[in-house]
């Protein structure tokens, strides 16, 4: 069982407690965590439109912090990133490769960050089945349009030739947030404290 922490707000009705992701969606935060899956993405796809209706200029923070999934559920987080008329602020910590790195690089440009421990990955969709010939055929040209589809996206987002993002997807391609910022699939990193800075 996965604990949530509660949060306590005293307003002139009293003392009420709301769960720590319920708090942060009201400050217009998001996060993608986790496996990315059709269950997530329906969470995530209802709170970003949620967040739109109630205000189309404020801006929408997401925290990543992912491995990756399922290209579909995260294509769907995509595009209606993409489609929202809110700026959205993309921020990734701890592990954002795959789909993640994929949801990384989409926020509004001047807006995607990383902490400076975030670790970035793209690589080419995995994919694996069985059956007829016929259907082996037809997988395979489905996963070569959407390795296509995805070198494209990458391309458009890190404004780099579809050519070297293509050749980089090819295996794991790992990046530390200083590498991701070169590659421009970032536009800043948030970098850590040391203790004197703190004092």
């Amino acid at each position: 069982m996965t604990f949530i922490p509660a949060v306590s707000l005293k307003n002139k009705d009293g003392i009420k407690n709301y769960d720590i992701y319920s708090m942060l969606l009201s400050e217009r935060i998001v996060f993608i965590t986790g496996e990315i899956n059709d269950e997530l993405a329906s969470v995530v796809v209802s709170e970003l439109l949620y967040l739109q209706a109630i205000n189309q200029k404020e801006q929408i923070t997401i925290y990543i912090n992912s491995p990756g999934g399922e290209v579909n559920a995260g294509l769907a987080i995509y595009d209606v990133i993409k489609s929202s008329p809110c700026p959205i602020s993309t921020i990734g910590i701890g592990l954002c490769a795959s789909m993640g790195a994929v949801l990384l690089s989409s926020g509004t440009k001047g807006k995607r960050f990383a902490y400076e421990n975030c670790e970035i990955m793209i690589h080419q969709p995995l994919g694996g089945t069985n059956g007829q010939v016929s259907d082996l055929e037809i997988m395979t040209k489905r996963f070569l349009i959407i390795k296509d589809n995805l070198n494209k996206i990458l391309s458009l987002n890190c404004s780099t030739p579809i050519e070297k993002v293509a050749r980089d997807c090819d295996r794991n391609f790992f990046m530390s947030a200083k590498e991701a910022l070169e590659y421009h699939l970032i536009d800043d990193i948030f970098k850590t404290m040391s203790s004197n800075e703190k004092s």
